[in-house]
């Protein structure tokens, strides 16, 4: 991680209309990660969930262990069924710390499963296929890279051998999705950025879900980032070896990266997380909509 940023962060405030969207029910807890007291844990981070999925008629648990007889390999994978819409339900896909020192993104997805649970419209028309923890050793023990000391963002469609991999892989190969969602938090940058295949999509999707969680954090407005041509905190090129859909595959899904700073308190990344991830579900059903409407 760098050292103390030099951005000043402001007050949490929530996006017009987007807390609006959320019924007021308290939401089970969710296990502290800013804390360093102890050592993470997947399966305290899941707790909620795993009591949603006795509960709820939308969440179903298809968990697995990538390694055999070992817990600590748990990978937790749930699918969450919206309420029927008017066409074939829309596929997408959402993944999170596939770099273990990024905690942030997988409280996000606990937290946005409970608020879909609470009011499943939001979800009208989706299943979701959602990911939490990516990396479960690095989760666990707060390292970038997996138990073989591979940084797993780097192993995607070459031939990896890494068991999280190849799961995510098969999964990625056979759920016919139209769309990923990964979530990072970089420590070079001090603002929110996101990478997106297309310039259709980044007007439709990754702007507007930049702009809603832009109440949260501020946007990174440099013209380089991570190494990448940037405009207005969008980025269209990223590293080989990157989790993405299949070469070949078609329809190809769109694919976004949405990166939170590091460096910024929790809390705004967590609420960042949360307003980019109902944007794109709100965005895509109108993109989808208007598409059909030609």
């Amino acid at each position: 991680m760098t050292g103390e940023s030099s951005i000043k962060f402001t007050a949490l405030e929530p996006h017009p209309g987007f807390a609006m969207t959320l019924t007021p029910v308290p939401l089970a807890p969710v296990a502290d990660l800013s804390t360093t007291s102890r050592r993470r844990s997947v399966a305290r981070l899941i707790e909620p969930l795993e009591e949603l999925t006795r509960t709820s008629p939308y969440l179903l648990r298809t968990s697995v262990r990538t390694r055999p007889n070992d817990d600590a390999s748990l990978l937790p994978r749930y699918i969450f069924l919206g309420p029927r819409g008017g066409d074939a339900p829309i596929r997408i896909g959402i993944f999170a710390s596939i770099h273990g020192d990024e905690p942030e993104g997988a409280q996000a997805v606990v937290e946005f499963i409970q608020q879909l649970d609470q009011n499943p419209t939001l979800a009208t028309g989706y299943v979701l296929f959602i990911y939490p923890v990516c990396n479960p050793h690095g989760f666990e023990n707060d390292s970038r890279y997996a138990q073989s000391g591979r940084d797993l963002n780097r192993e995607f469609w070459n031939n990896s051998e890494e068991p999280e991999v190849q799961l995510l892989q098969d999964d990625l190969t056979h759920h016919g999705l139209q769309g990923i969602l990964s979530l990072h938090s970089d420590d070079t940058s001090e603002g929110l950025y996101g990478f997106v295949r297309g310039v259709t999509l980044s007007k439709h999707l990754l702007e507007p879900a930049l702009a809603r969680a832009s109440r949260f954090l501020p946007r990174n407005q440099n013209p380089l980032i991570d190494g990448f041509p940037a405009t207005n905190g969008i980025i269209h090129q990223g590293y080989p070896g990157i989790l993405s859909p299949p070469r070949g595959m078609g329809p190809r899904p769109f694919e976004i990266v949405f990166e939170t700073p590091a460096t910024a308190p929790a809390a705004h990344q967590r609420q960042a997380f949360l307003a980019a991830l109902h944007s794109v579900l709100e965005e895509y059903r109108k993109f989808i909509s208007y598409g059909a409407n030609l």
